[in-house]
C-alpha cells in the first residue's frame, strides 16, 4: 500500500538543529494529511505537526516557534526542521500519512517505523 521511510534522526545537542525527512512510496493516489508524531519512553504518542492537502498546518504548542513542518510540491515527502531542540524533545519520531491508494480508495492511516532523536550534550 504505502510505505513511509524516515531519515535524519540521531544525536543533537541542545540549541543545535536537526532535519528529519519522510518519503512516501507505493500505489498512492492522494495523501490527505502528512506529518509527524513522537513518543517518548513511558508516554503516549503525541502530535508534533501535520499538513493537510489544503495546506492547513496543525502543530503542538510545545514545538511552535522551534519546529517547522514542510511538504514539497508533489506532496509525497514531508520534513521536520528542529531548531533549538531541548532534552524533553528526545523521542522516537514517526512519520504519518492519511492516504488513498489504487486498491484502497478511501483514506487510511499509514505509519513509518520511526527514527530516534536524542537531545543531549
Amino acid at each position: 500500500q504505502v510505505q513511509l521511510v524516515e531519515s535524519g534522526g540521531g544525536l543533537v545537542q541542545p540549541g543545535g538543529s536537526l532535519r528529519l525527512s519522510c518519503a512516501a512510496s507505493g500505489n498512492i493516489v492522494s495523501i490527505y494529511v502528512m506529518g509527524w508524531y513522537r513518543q517518548a519512553p513511558g508516554k503516549q504518542r503525541e502530535l508534533v505537526g501535520t499538513i493537510s492537502s489544503a495546506g492547513k498546518i496543525n502543530s503542538a504548542d510545545s514545538v511552535k516557534g522551534r519546529f517547522s513542518v514542510s511538504r514539497d510540491n508533489a506532496e509525497n515527502t514531508v520534513s521536520l526542521e528542529m531548531n533549538s531542540p531541548k532534552p524533553e524533545d528526545t523521542a522516537v519520531y514517526y512519520c504519518n500519512a492519511v492516504a488513498a491508494t489504487t486498491t484502497r480508495t478511501y483514506g487510511w492511516n499509514y505509519w513509518g517505523t520511526g527514527t530516534l532523536v536524542t537531545v543531549s550534550s
